[in-house]
């Protein structure tokens, strides 16, 4: 049965769809030995062949690993300056994987890397909102009345942010710890967050994806996921809310009703009637006139 191409390629762990959408407009793909380069394009893994790159497509079994990614590491397929990148510290690995979402180099922390597409599009998409802990390091100490401005979203260049968790770990003058949660992944999101209250981040390290985490591996280390913890990036795919999420909710207003409330007249009690006071009509006509 015939597929779209980038949806095959994209599955087989050569990146995105759109990624892949890109190297078959780039000349890269060959199907039956005619060289595709416009999309729609279709193929049926089981009867055409596909080679990519001059190899021919081989559709791996998805694999799953985890890198505590330290500083000073690009998150990139290929870099022409030679710096150090993510996938190489991964050598063990055979399988064509690539990075789901990205660290900046001056950030550190888990890296999930895989080649189930379908999976790594899900898992970045923002409307599965899935649950990204970062352990912060900002300078100053923050006011709470700007925590609760973090919490509710604030607006950068591309929109406003999602509301956010945030969770005081410790502060002084000089500095304040905080553990995040976020549900989308925009570029440099938490640092373009604290710098427009004055506030630069130190350090910033991130520590969990739904409930997967890092704790017990070193950094510049990786290891294979478990299979509970591959259900567990599923269920998260799904939209199934993980249990340490918490939405932050504004506190409520103060209620303009009255404390004790004003006692209810008694219909027995008699009323005084109201009173009109008139003014003698000598009076009146005494008035000065308002001049015009």
């Amino acid at each position: 049965m015939k597929q779209r191409l980038q949806k095959l390629l994209a599955a087989a762990g050569f990146g995105s769809r759109r990624k892949c959408e890109e190297m078959i407009l780039d000349g890269r793909i060959t199907v039956n030995g005619h060289r595709l380069q416009t999309l729609p394009a279709l193929a049926d893994p089981d009867v055409d062949k596909i080679v990519v790159d001059g190899r021919p497509l081989q559709q791996e079994q998805p694999v799953y690993y985890i890198l505590n990614k330290p500083a000073g590491v690009f998150c990139t397929d290929h870099d022409p300056s030679g710096r150090r990148r993510a996938i190489d510290l991964l050598p063990g690995v055979s399988e064509r994987v690539f990075p789901v979402g990205r660290l900046e180099s001056d950030s550190m922390g888990l890296l999930l890397f895989t080649n189930d597409g379908p999976l790594a599009q899900k898992l970045t998409h923002p409307r599965f909102a899935v649950p990204k802990t970062y352990r912060v390091e900002a300078a100053g100490q923050i006011p709470r009345g700007v925590l609760d401005k973090l919490r509710a979203g604030v607006w950068l260049s591309e929109g406003r942010t999602r509301q956010a968790t945030i969770d005081v770990i410790h502060s002084n003058k000089d500095r304040t710890i905080l553990d995040i949660v976020l549900r989308e992944g925009r570029n440099r999101e938490i640092r373009r967050m604290l710098a427009k209250f004055g506030h630069n981040v130190r350090r910033l390290v991130r520590t969990q994806l739904g409930k997967i985490s890092i704790t017990k591996l070193p950094v510049g280390a990786y290891r294979r996921l478990t299979q509970e913890e591959v259900k567990h990036l599923h269920n998260l795919a799904k939209g199934a809310p993980a249990q340490e999420s918490r939405e932050w909710k504004p506190a409520p207003r103060p209620s303009s009703k009255r404390k004790y409330p004003r006692p209810a007249r008694s219909e027995t009690a008699p009323q005084s009637p109201r009173r009109t006071i008139l003014l003698p009509s000598s009076s009146r006509e005494s008035r000065p006139k308002r001049r015009p």
